[in-house]
């Protein structure tokens, strides 16, 4: 999830690793044995005056399929599910208009899975899961179009610009 956000003016940082979870300071493999309760997930560091949180939001969405409870894509299992984490009421209602817009917009069959949920610790992941897209250019785009993102995510904004037409 660094790619889709790390083009964007206004972010400052995104790091890898893991949270929701109840183990202090876990380990990839742990988070993988789906035994801690954590998330696979990124934290980003931006400036609300350049790109606001909505947008924020809406480039996440725009990145997964958020009807899939199960995982994403070819990573299925706790880890992968997705989530959106606040760190406030102002980010949690923010999180839940966008939410309710998709939801009523018609664009998915499925209802929209991803809960928002208070935010707890950030663990970091490891320095080879940081940048990882960077880092592993050809295993990334191999994975991404094979696991079947690429025409999923193609599709979708091929539907959300013809609703836009439309309207």
């Amino acid at each position: 999830m660094v790619k889709p956000f790390d083009e964007y003016p206004g972010v400052i940082q995104i790091e890898s690793g893991y949270t929701g979870g109840h183990v202090p300071h876990p380990t990839y493999e742990q988070v993988c044995s789906h035994h801690t309760g954590h998330l696979e997930a990124v934290q980003i560091t931006y400036d609300e005056d350049i790109l606001p949180y909505r947008e924020l939001v809406e480039i996440f969405f725009r990145s997964i399929d958020p009807t899939d409870e199960g995982g994403q894509f070819h990573d299925r299992g706790e880890s992968y599910q997705t989530a959106i984490f606040y760190h406030d009421e102002t980010q949690k209602q923010v999180a839940l208009d966008y939410k309710e817009e998709l939801e009523g917009s018609g664009i998915f069959e499925k209802p929209i899975v991803v809960p928002v949920i208070p935010a707890t610790t950030f663990y970091p992941a490891e320095e080879n899961h940081q940048n990882y897209y960077k880092k592993n250019t050809f295993h990334y785009n191999r994975y991404y179009k094979g696991s079947g993102r690429k025409d999923f995510l193609q599709s979708l904004l091929c539907q959300v610009v013809c609703m836009k037409r439309k309207t």
